[in-house]
């Protein structure tokens, strides 16, 4: 498949070295002090901190993360800045990184300092492990349906408030690729915007396409249909790319006839496991899916102790 122009904004691959630190500890600050301060309620208790591990005083102990089921690793990086919001004293060895594929029962990392310390840790760092490597697993188990299609995987802005960057980065480490981050980012005309009723909707497509494309000459302008009949006039305002929403897989194939490869093409709705093998063999430039991020499953992992 030829390089688009425009590729560099009509998908990317989100990598580690992309997020915010200040952001990420942040988040991971809010984690922990919900844990250990019950932040968020507005009448707290008298207590705070860890109130059980107490009686281990300044014992030292060390543990490992273990893959207890095959998997797709996504959010070793944080753990790092997760121990380092605890405080000093804790040391982390990775054996394995972001996007390896582990089979259950791998060690994947050793943490070792004050007990007590590690205990405090081990909940925070495992929820979003096991959170983040399960959007990884999913969508390798839906990039693998495609098999050897051309067709790319998208993910989409069904997300968990507060967790965009980092489940769009766990869909990278999986083998997805990244649709627009929000609405900064890309043109994406919708059905609510028509319904909406805005300055230039009733004059038509094309002059609302270029309206934009003055305005914002570098941005990609994509339009999302629900209809064949919508195609033609999509293709004449020559926008980058023509979203087909729940199209059936007859509908699909006679819109890429119809657009003739003129501008990109990417279906969505009702994608599914099933589903993706057929549409893979299609012809369509991509295939954007909620699931995998909002229907994913957390993966098994455990922090087992070692002394």
């Amino acid at each position: 498949m030829e390089r688009h122009p425009l590729e560099d904004h009509l998908y990317r691959k989100i990598r580690w070295k992309d997020l915010s630190t200040s952001s990420l500890q942040e988040l991971i600050q809010r984690a922990r002090n919900e844990d250990l301060l019950g932040e968020g309620l507005i009448d707290v208790a008298n207590y705070s901190g860890d109130l059980t591990s107490t009686f281990l005083g300044k014992k030292a102990g060390r543990a490992r993360f273990v893959a207890r089921e095959p998997l797709t690793l996504c959010g070793i990086e944080l753990i790092p800045l997760i121990v380092d919001s605890y405080g000093k004293g804790c040391s982390f060895e990775p054996m394995a990184s972001d996007g390896d594929k582990l089979l259950g029962g791998t060690v994947f990392a050793e943490l070792s300092g004050e007990a007590s310390l590690l205990l405090e840790i081990e909940r925070v760092a495992l929820n979003f492990i096991q959170h983040l490597s399960g959007i990884a697993a999913m969508t390798q188990s839906f990039v693998q349906a495609l098999g050897d299609s051309q067709t790319k995987l998208l993910d989409t802005r069904k997300t968990t408030p507060g967790y965009r960057l980092l489940e769009k980065y766990a869909v990278a480490c999986g083998g997805g690729w990244n649709h627009r981050l929000g609405l900064f980012d890309r043109v994406l005309f919708k059905d609510n915007h028509w319904a909406s009723g805005g300055d230039g909707a009733d004059s038509g497509l094309v002059p609302l396409v270029q309206q934009f494309r003055d305005r914002y000459p570098k941005a990609v302008v994509e339009v999302e249909v629900d209809h064949l009949s919508q195609v033609p006039e999509v293709i004449d305002a020559r926008v980058d790319v023509v979203l087909l929403d729940n199209f059936s897989l007859k509908d699909t194939q006679a819109a890429i006839r119809e657009v003739k490869g003129r501008i990109l093409t990417e279906a969505s709705g009702n994608v599914s496991l099933d589903t993706l093998p057929q549409l893979g063999t299609l012809g369509l430039d991509f295939i954007s899916c909620g699931a995998i991020t909002h229907q994913s499953k957390w993966v098994d992992i455990g922090m087992d102790w070692i002394e």
